[in-house]
This record gives C-alpha cells, structure tokens and sequence, in this order.
C-alpha cells in the first residue's frame, strides 16, 4: 500500500499543474464570492460556469496558439449559453438540438465538447427571462479565464518554444548514449533469456534500446518544429531564425548519430586488433553530455553553463583513429577495419562539428520576433465538405465514432426527457464524454469515471448539507477546482474525484443541493456508464483493421519513394535525403502504429495481426534508419559503387510490387510477394566488389602512390566498407516490412 501510495506521489508531482489549477480555481470562484457576497448568486454562477467551461479546454503549447485556442472557447461558450438560455424549460426540442452539436464536437477537435456543454447546461437551468444576459455572463466568465490564462504572456512568451527544444536536444543525447553504451556492450544474450520484472534490475543489466530512443529524438525533433510553426514569426523571411537553425542541427546530429550506430555495427564483425572502443565509447558519451548542457542553457535563457567548445575525448579518439589508420597503411591491418574507424571517425566529428555550432546559435540567444496577432482559421466549406463526404463514404472511423456519439446523446436525452428525470443531464454527459474509439478506452474511462464520480457526489453531498452559507461554498469550491484541474494531466480518477463535487455545487450554486440529488447522480452516472459500454459493444466496430490495407499501402509506398531518393543519393543526382521524403514515410508508420495500439484496445484483440503490425513497424523505423546512414556515407562521389545503386532499385520495386497487391486486399495473397532473386546475386556481386577494391587498393599502396593522398580508390574503399553491412541490414529490414505487411493486410479467418 505504502508503495502504491508513493508511486502515485511521484506520477502527480512529475505531471500536475499546479499554475493551470490555481489559475482556473481563481477564474471559477471568484466570481461564485462576488456574487454571493453582492446579493447575486445565480449570475455569479453563470459567470463561474462560463469560466468552467473554458477553463476545461486546457490549452497547451505557445501563447499565439493558446489565445487562438482560448477564442474559439469563449465564442462557443458564448453562442451555447445563448442558445441554451432559449431552450430552457423545452425539453423536447434541448433533445433535438443538442446530440447534433455533441456529435460536431467529435468531428471537429477545435470545437470540442465544448459547444455540447455550453448549450446543455444552460438549458437545464430554469428559464430566464433575458437569453442574451446569460450568454453575456458565461462571456465575461470566459474572457476572465482566457485574461488570466494569458497574463504571463509578456514574461513567459518563449518559455513553450525552450522546452521543446530542450526536450528535444536531450532526447538526441540520449540516442547518442544509447550508442556509446553499445560500443563497449558485452553479448547480451544471456541477459535477454533471464525474464526480470524489476525496474532497478533491468536499467543496470539492460544497455539503452537504440531503436526506441532514436524514435523518441525523432519525435522531439517534430515536436520543436511543429511548436515553432504555432509561434508563425518566420514568415516571409528568406534566412532561418536562431531557433529553426537550432532544429536543424539537432536534425543532423541526429542523422549522424544514425549513422554512427551503422558503422559501428559493421565494426564489431571487422575490428581493428588495437584498442578503439573505450576513446570512441567515451568520445560519444562527451558528445552526448556537451548536449545535455545546450538542453539546460535552452531551457533556463542562458542562465546554464554551455560548457567548452573543445573535447579533449573526441581528440583522444581521433589520435587513437589516425594510430589505426597509419597501421593499415604498414600492413598492420585489415584494410577494411581501418576503413570502418576511418568512417566512425568521420562521423564522430561531424557530429562534434554540429553541436559546437548548436552551441554557438544558444549562445547567441534565442530570440524570436513577436508576430502581429492572428484570429483563429476559418474553416474552408467546399474543403471541409469533400472531407466529410470522404468519410460518409468510406465510413471512416471518426465518422463511426461520430454517429456512435449522436445516438448515444439523442437516446440518453429522450430516455431523460420521457421518464422526467430532474437531473437527466448527468446521465447525457457521462455517456458523452465517457464515450471513446476503442472498447479498451471506453471501459478504462467508464470505471475510473464511476469510481471517482460516487466518491465525489459523495464528498459535495456532505459539504452542501454541512456548509451553511454560499461565501463558505464558493471557497471550498476553489479548493476543488484548485486540486481538480491541477490533477487533471495526471489521472482521470482525480478529475472525477475533485471535478465532480465542482460541478454540482456550480449548477446547483443558487439552490444547494442535498443527499437526494448526490444519489440521484452517482444513479445516473452509473446509467450514463452503461449506455456508454452498450453503445461501444453494440454500435458499429470501430473500423481501424478496415482501413490497414490503405495505411500499409501508404507505408510501402513512401518507403519506396525514400529507396529511390537514396539511389539518387549514391548516383549524385541529389546532395542529401529529402526531409518531406523521410518526414512522409515516418508519419506513414505511425499512422500504422497508431492503428495497431488502437486494435490492442479493442474487446477480443487479434494478437497475431498486432504482433505482424509491430514488426512492420519496427522494421520500419530500421529501413528509415539504413537508408540515412547509405546516404550520409556516400557524400563523396566514389569511383565505383558496385552493385549498390541497383540493389535499392530491386528494393524501390520490391515495395512498389508489394503496395500493387494491397489495392485489393480481397484477392491478397501473401505467397504471391516472393523475394526478388536478383537481390542475392547483387548482394554476393557487393562482397566481390568489396573484395575487388581492397586488393585494387593494396596494389595502389604498393605502387607508390602516397598513402595520405585521398585517391579514387581510398574513397570507394570508405564508402563500399561502411555500407555493405547497412545494405545487407536493409535487404533483411525491407523483407520484413513488405512480409509482415502483406501479412497484416490478408483476409483472416
């Protein structure tokens, strides 16, 4: 118990928000207090409930795309107390008006619920006799929540764009440390066959996943671009602010450090015989901890120490390279083991060159223009037309989950509306908000909803039949919104706990309620949860295995795309991978991911279907990987490339096959994608190849030619060594997308 009880601590102090929480409570009671204390109760309510409203919408990231956030939510608030002030005291046409408007907050994230809310808990307060002085109120309500919200606008303006970007720079220190641990790894087979279950154990006796930290930077790096795309102060300018170049070189860092781990893997089957891997373990553990301190100067506005511009362990790794290179040019080595250090090298201070210029640009400071303020996008009709039509005709899974919602909300509201429930609305919510894509979430949501909803009805029951007055009751209300919406990020049971008590005693605020009207929720709320469960069960699947075959078309598609650009690379029709190109084909595999954890979610999960998605995945995320670290290698046009250039043709055609098959996934059959037989005689081609250049390259030497003079040779020797073990890793990778894929995508019995 005391365990349990300290993880909890640790989970709420690591994701509470204690400033959204104080700031939200202030915006909510004050209003109850002014009113109570002036003799106007129910408007002060209103105000509150405007407040509440908004204040649910939680909104995150910059200031500009907060405020644009926060502006739609006070319209909308505005718009649905105004027309829930007119459908006070007529039940049947609340029943008509509002499922429609929950459903629209499905099918549109930048309404939300908001918009159902509004209008349905206007509507069920007693009728008034001036419907624009309620949406007035719930305005100003609004527009206090959305001041206070925003105040520290003028000191905390960059504060969201730093910590992404600091986030960002340590999640590309943790992939480089997640290679520098496996340099020096023993062979963890032993290990891996040992099932341990303990967190302690399993950090000391495991090294890093390279794969999940690599996806991890990868993501952090899409989120610093997307969190500068909201600040939109670079438009119209031809040269990259400070903080774009800061992306961009974390980018590259990264794409290094891909190819690093390459080259390193090829250098544990071909090692030199002297000692390499603690200077160059160490020289990338500097590298790694010289981007933790540009994380902390980001994220404290300079306030950290940068650190030097110089490693002393990178130094140290170059001598120890340059000892390994000239005992290759004696006949002391393997010509292909000095070539791989030659590479890790190379790679090793490309890397240590792009964080001393990351370091520069921190340094310089990260400014960035204030933009001229911006109302929200309009939403283009003819545009958003053609989508919805898209959707009714695929019947998409947002459009399921859309109609599921409608019918839900329509069939609790008429069932409150026939039997006369008093306080029905509780029901509607539950079932609305309760209501999600998946049955695995909808049943998660519904339990920890009931749970927290009984306790809490329970808890305001006996503060409105103890407190005696409204100024004690809008206080303890503040101490609820305090805790309520500061622990919202980190569970829903403590939102169902703190939140629950909040909402009952602003809408009975005027009229308190009592035991009977606490029972009469958790009834309802219990009602609510099981037209929620019904619906998830009985009203249409959700449809995410329907649309894998067009998701896992898209996968082998923009991957094969990627194949043909890197063979573009080598044959020097382009200078580097294109960012749209990697960008399209990673999003590609996480709209597959994505769909995978969604069937893991469903009632019944098919294991085997999951388990093919995530090798498809994974693999990848590996080709990705491959094809980078092809392209860095080739930088310099070597003389020869072998086979190379048309093993990634093979590959691109190997994909594009594969993706034809996925247009009729009825006819599909796995055993129809057999491997292409070319691929095995390019690749034994390569190892001839390989073979040819080291002996062209040992006859040079003995020749005459200068050992340091970077000739022809030297180069396809740096090039073909480094990359035949990542084109061999593709070749493998590449089987396992299109395999796995196909597998994925054919009729199951």
């Amino acid at each position: 118990m005391l365990q349990r009880a300290r993880q909890a601590y640790v989970q709420a102090n690591g994701r509470a928000s204690p400033i959204y929480g104080a700031t939200a409570a202030v915006a909510v009671a004050v209003p109850l207090l002014v009113g109570a204390l002036t003799g106007h109760p129910a408007q002060g309510s209103m105000i509150a409930l405007g407040a509440y409203l908004v204040a649910l919408r939680a909104p995150e990231g910059p200031y500009g795309a907060q405020a644009r956030s926060l502006a739609v939510g006070v319209v909308v608030v505005a718009l649905g107390a105004a027309v829930g002030g007119l459908l006070s005291g007529h039940l049947w046409p609340t029943v008509i008006v509002v499922p429609p408007l929950v459903a629209l907050g499905v099918a549109v994230p930048r309404i939300g619920a908001t918009a159902g809310l509004a209008v349905l808990l206007s509507a069920v307060r007693p009728p008034a006799g001036d419907v624009l002085n309620i949406g007035l109120l719930e305005l100003i309500g609004g527009l206090l929540t959305a001041g206070l919200l925003l105040a520290p606008w003028p000191a905390r303006r960059l504060r969201p764009l730093r910590a992404a970007l600091s986030e960002c720079a340590d999640a590309v220190a943790e992939a480089l440390d997640a290679v520098a641990e496996d340099v020096g790894a023993h062979d963890a087979g032993p290990l891996d066959a040992i099932e341990l279950t303990s967190p302690e154990l399993l950090a000391v006796t495991r090294i890093p996943d390279w794969e999940a930290r690599r996806r991890a930077a990868s993501e952090a790096l899409t989120s610093a671009r997307a969190t500068y795309a909201l600040y939109r102060s670079g438009r119209g300018r031809t040269d990259p602010t400070r903080p774009e170049r800061l992306i961009d070189a974390l980018g590259r860092v990264l794409h290094e450090t891909v190819t690093l781990q390459a080259v390193l893997e090829a250098a544990k089957n071909y090692p030199p015989d002297r000692e390499w891997r603690l200077e160059t373990q160490t020289a990338i553990s500097a590298l790694a901890a010289r981007l933790r301190l540009l994380a902390g100067a980001t994220a404290t506005a300079g306030e950290a120490p940068l650190g030097g511009e110089e490693s002393a362990a990178v130094r140290r790794m170059g001598r120890t390279a340059e000892q390994i290179r000239r005992a290759g040019l004696a006949g002391d080595e393997d010509l292909v083991a000095v070539a791989l250090i030659s590479q890790v090298r190379r790679s090793i201070d490309r890397i240590a060159g792009e964080v001393a210029s990351a370091r520069r640009i921190v340094a310089g400071g990260l400014r960035i223009a204030v933009a001229p303020p911006r109302m929200p996008g309009t939403l283009n009709p003819m545009r958003a037309w053609e989508r919805t039509r898209g959707a009714v005709r695929t019947r998409s899974p947002v459009f399921r989950q859309v109609s599921r919602v409608f019918v839900t909300a329509a069939v609790s509201m008429a069932l409150a509306a026939v039997l006369g429930l008093s306080h029905g609305h509780w029901m509607t919510i539950t079932a609305m908000l309760s209501l999600r894509a998946t049955y695995g979430e909808t049943v998660d949501l519904l339990v920890q909803r009931v749970g927290g909803t009984a306790a809490g009805s329970a808890v305001a029951a006996v503060i409105l039949t103890l407190v005696p007055g409204q100024t004690a009751i809008a206080l303890i209300v503040f101490g609820f919104a305090l805790a309520g919406f500061a622990m919202r990020s980190v569970n829903y049971v403590y939102w169902a706990l703190f939140g629950t008590p909040l909402a009952m005693m602003l809408l009975d605020f005027s009229v308190p309620a009592d035991w009977r009207t606490a029972s009469e929720r958790i009834g309802l709320t219990i009602a609510g949860a099981a037209m929620a469960y019904l619906a998830v069960r009985l009203l249409w699947p959700a449809g995410h295995a329907e649309r894998l075959p067009v998701q896992l078309e898209r996968l082998l598609r923009t991957h094969a795309r990627l194949v043909r650009a890197a063979a573009d690379v080598l044959a020097g029709e382009r200078v580097r991978l294109p960012h749209d190109t990697i960008v399209a084909a990673e999003r590609s595999a996480e709209a597959v991911a994505e769909t995978r954890a969604r069937l893991g979610h469903e009632r019944r999960p098919d294991t085997g279907l999951i388990a093919e998605l995530r090798r498809s995945v994974d693999a990848a995320h590996r080709t990705r990987d491959h094809l980078i670290t092809v392209a860095k290698l080739s930088r310099a046009k070597a003389v020869d490339t072998g086979p190379i250039p048309e093993i990634l043709d093979r590959l691109a055609d190997r994909f594009e096959e594969a993706a034809g098959l996925l247009e009729e996934p009825a006819n599909l059959d796995a055993e129809h994608a057999a491997p292409v037989l070319e691929l095995d005689e390019e690749l034994a081609d390569l190892d001839s190849h390989l073979s040819a250049i080291t002996r062209r390259r040992r006859a040079e030497i003995k020749a005459g030619v200068d050992r340091e003079e970077l000739t022809p040779l030297r180069q396809a020797l740096l090039q073909v060594s480094g990359t035949r073990y990542t084109i061999r890793s593709l070749r493998r990778d590449a089987g396992t997308v299109v395999e796995s894929s196909l597998a994925a995508a054919a009729p199951r019995p």
